[in-house]
């Protein structure tokens, strides 16, 4: 049954019946939209967009898309990016995910990629597929009337100001100040002019969009060092207002940019809730506030998953805050970049080499991305049994080499 089922780049002529195929798995409405089509011919790339077809009706779909992933250090890495993966309710347990999965990733070997990522919806799919979470995503909900903020707060302190601007601003300066950001963020991942069309409306896949608030924090001399954009609901009870912000994204260049525009979003009349929207584990939001405990965790859960293609590029991208040499066995069962390295770390940047000298750590390919941008520690895993040393105490000198002292972070889903 399965081998009637076509896997296959699709066509352009068959963006719709693969979009429908896509909102049937994602339990959406599975009629389309003009904007919807048009949207999605922007992302339109051959041979980027696989479908698999049973008889002219599409059942399963994936995408992928170049992207570039900022390792530890600040380099960035070409990476294949996995979006838009749905099985048809119809066509579920037929492998139809392992065939798709199975080309695309051949095919970023191929081209030369380092690592292929994806944001997973569920836990349990993509392990198998030498996928592990290597970034993880924290959400905060801000009581305002807890902060201890100044209820007259006005500005920043800092001689900067705080201007609200219209989408075209937010697309002219936006993507400067992304790139700066991305550069000293472990785990950020490229943004094409497609992300800022969409989130600006100036493109829209949804129906509904709403138009969101959108605010910059200027420093004392003008410049454009933080962005935010975030909705507001709610309601009135007994003549008072109970309104939630919800941030949509922020971005911050500077700790007084990201102070002053979680001061302003905790400043706004008739606010009585902020949500912070996606941000790191190790986020100072709730240090930016005279009562930290004001901002409460809502929600923390893995975020980024990454998979690596060739571990000597991946872990040579990288820099390294301690010294030493280890040798890695890295296992894969699809085949695609296992192997046996020396990994030797010196003055903050690593050589890794093939090597035939026997193995002191033993770890799976999805292991490795892991700890690979610093995120979790190997000792833990090997604690778990998910990875084995051959020399008593080489999973803790792997946590010296590996672990870092911030703690990587994604900002975007995709």
């Amino acid at each position: 049954m399965t081998d009637a089922v076509e896997v296959r780049p699709i066509t352009a002529a068959e963006l719709a019946d693969w979009h429908r195929a896509l909102n049937t798995g994602f339990l959406q409405q599975p009629s389309l939209t003009d904007d919807q089509i048009e949207a999605r011919r922007r992302q339109f790339v051959p041979g980027r967009l696989l479908g698999a077809f049973d008889g002219s009706r599409c059942v399963a779909t994936f995408r992928s898309f170049d992207q570039e992933l900022t390792t530890v250090g600040g380099t960035a890495v070409p990476a294949d990016a996995i979006s838009n993966v749905t099985v048809s309710p119809t066509h579920r347990r037929r492998g139809l995910l392992t065939r798709m999965m199975s080309q695309d990733l051949a095919a970023a070997k191929e081209r030369g990629d380092v690592v292929a990522t994806l944001i997973a919806a569920e836990y349990r799919i993509y392990g198998r597929y030498g996928f592990g979470p290597a970034t993880t995503l924290t959400e905060w909900t801000v009581e305002v009337g807890r902060t201890g903020l100044d209820p007259r707060w006005s500005a920043p302190e800092d001689g900067g100001r705080i201007d609200l601007i219209d989408a075209e601003d937010v697309r002219k300066y936006g993507p400067e100040l992304h790139e700066r950001v991305r550069r000293g963020t472990p785990g950020a991942v490229s943004r094409h002019e497609l992300w800022w069309q969409l989130r600006t409306g100036a493109v829209r896949f949804e129906s509904d969009w709403t138009e969101p608030f959108h605010a910059a924090y200027r420093s004392p001399d003008g410049e454009v060092q933080g962005m935010v954009a975030y909705t507001a609901d709610g309601t009135w009870h007994g003549k008072q207002p109970e309104e939630t912000a919800t941030v949509k994204w922020l971005l911050g260049a500077t700790p007084a940019a990201e102070r002053a525009l979680w001061h302003y979003l905790c400043s706004i009349d008739w606010v009585t809730r902020v949500k912070s929207g996606w941000r790191s584990p190790d986020d100072l939001l709730p240090h930016y506030l005279p009562d930290p405990r004001a901002a409460r965790i809502t929600t923390q859960a893995d975020w980024l998953w990454v998979r690596i293609l060739d571990v000597v590029r991946a872990l040579e991208a990288r820099t390294y805050d301690a010294e030493g040499a280890l040798v890695l066995e890295v296992t894969d069962p699809q085949g695609l970049a296992g192997g046996r390295f020396r990994l030797d770390a010196a003055g903050g940047r690593a050589s890794c080499t093939p090597t035939t000298d026997a193995p002191e750590l033993i770890i799976g390919i999805a292991e490795l991305a892991t700890v690979w941008l610093g995120d979790q520690s190997v000792t833990r895993l090997h604690t778990l049994g998910r990875v084995r040393e051959t020399r008593v105490g080489a999973a803790q000198e792997a946590d010296a080499l590996l672990r870092t002292s911030g703690r990587p972070w994604c900002p975007d889903l995709f």
